[in-house]
């Protein structure tokens, strides 16, 4: 196991105890990846990481395990399917010394249920939670290395953002926009992670399928993209108008810049989520639309696209250093335009530091 793996296993034991967790259990997901860097298969096989104050395992499929084997030195538990995973299990529980009765477990919420619940009905009474305060919290936390791939993922889709709005032409459908987004991202060596266009009224729905709506003259453009690189995602939102802009389409479009300026502004190290999400969402009260702002303010952006820190208003979380997330406040008008503008920031010690180099200015195009 790496020096950055090993460092990890470290912090989460001493996280266990200040938080009272006996075990921490893990499927085949990205916290998985983080502790171990192993992403195993995944299917209705049982596949498990165990953590306890004294020792680390994996139950494993007999069949994956010469795959995965060479990227750990943690123990493997194998079973085929010919007996099934009942003692192999009981077998790691017992080398991570996790049989005592009213055990506090920490299960991975995006493990499969049957593998949580196989887990459960083998021991006696356990008190269980989820990995929120745990492995979500350290991940919460990034490094260096992390911050450094989150960057160099930022700035390419910056470029990719900025080719698909020079790529803009009358006619062109939002599916068209999105698959030259994403032709630049795998020329540049990254992968897709998603890409959201929605030309004129479509971009009034936070989450809308890209489809095919063809961008016509005096139409709004909201684009909402990300890549995968070094591992790692990006985000961003940005906007734009083909045409002539109409007087209240700049008019909202200032209100939200103006949101994003004062949540960046106001980001510090101490304060609650919630209060921050209340920064923004009073500067969109104050100019008249927030019901017109339908979500949340921002996520944690690490492995994942979406994970903790939620900023939301009702999260009570602490911001700290090293966390990692979007300021996204959005205005919503149905049947004309949405506007959504994003951008990735890092907690540093002073304050919010902004991933992206891309300005947020509007892009106005005539073709």
């Amino acid at each position: 196991m790496t020096d950055l793996y090993q460092s990890r296993l470290t912090r989460l034991r001493q996280r266990m105890a200040d938080t009272g967790v006996d075990l921490v259990v893990a499927g085949p997901s990205s916290h998985m990846m983080w502790l171990t860097g192993l992403n195993p298969h995944g299917d209705e096989r049982p596949v498990m990481l165990m953590v306890s104050a004294t020792a680390a395992g994996f139950l494993m499929p007999g069949l994956n395990a010469d795959s995965v084997r060479q990227k750990t030195d943690l123990p493997f538990f194998c079973w085929d399917d010919a007996d099934g995973p009942e003692q192999a299990l009981d077998d790691l529980l017992s080398a991570v010394d996790a049989k005592q009765t009213g055990l506090s477990i920490a299960l991975d919420e995006t493990m499969r249920t049957d593998f949580s619940l196989l887990l459960l009905g083998t021991l006696d009474q356990p008190n269980h939670s989820f990995l929120h305060q745990t492995v979500g919290y350290l991940r919460g936390l990034k490094d260096d290395t992390e911050n450094q791939a989150l960057k160099a993922s930022a700035l390419l889709n910056d470029a990719a953002a900025k080719h698909g709005f020079a790529s803009l032409r009358e006619g062109m459908t939002e599916m068209e926009l999105q698959t030259i987004i994403r032709d630049y991202y795998k020329a540049n060596g990254a992968a897709p992670e998603f890409t959201i266009v929605g030309f004129g009224a479509n971009g009034a729905f936070p989450h809308h399928h890209t489809g095919q709506t063809r961008l016509e003259r005096d139409m709004a453009i909201l684009v909402d993209t990300g890549c995968r690189y070094q591992g790692y995602p990006s985000d961003m939102t940005r906007c734009g108008w083909f045409g002539d802009p109409d007087a209240e389409f700049l008019k909202v479009a200032a209100v939200v810049e103006g949101a994003v300026q004062a949540a960046v502004d106001a980001a510090r190290p101490g304060m609650k989520a919630s209060e921050l999400d209340k920064v923004a969402r009073d500067h969109i009260t104050e100019a008249g639309y927030g019901k017109e702002f339908l979500h949340r303010l921002g996520h944690g952006v690490g492995i994942d696209v979406h994970e903790p820190p939620y900023i939301t208003a009702t999260s009570d979380t602490v911001l700290e250093v090293g966390n990692v997330f979007s300021i996204e406040p959005g205005i919503y008008l149905k049947q004309r335009f949405g506007i959504r503008l994003e951008d990735i920031v890092i907690m540093r010690e002073n304050g919010a530091e902004i991933l992206s180099n891309l300005p947020r200015d509007l892009v106005i195009s005539n073709g």
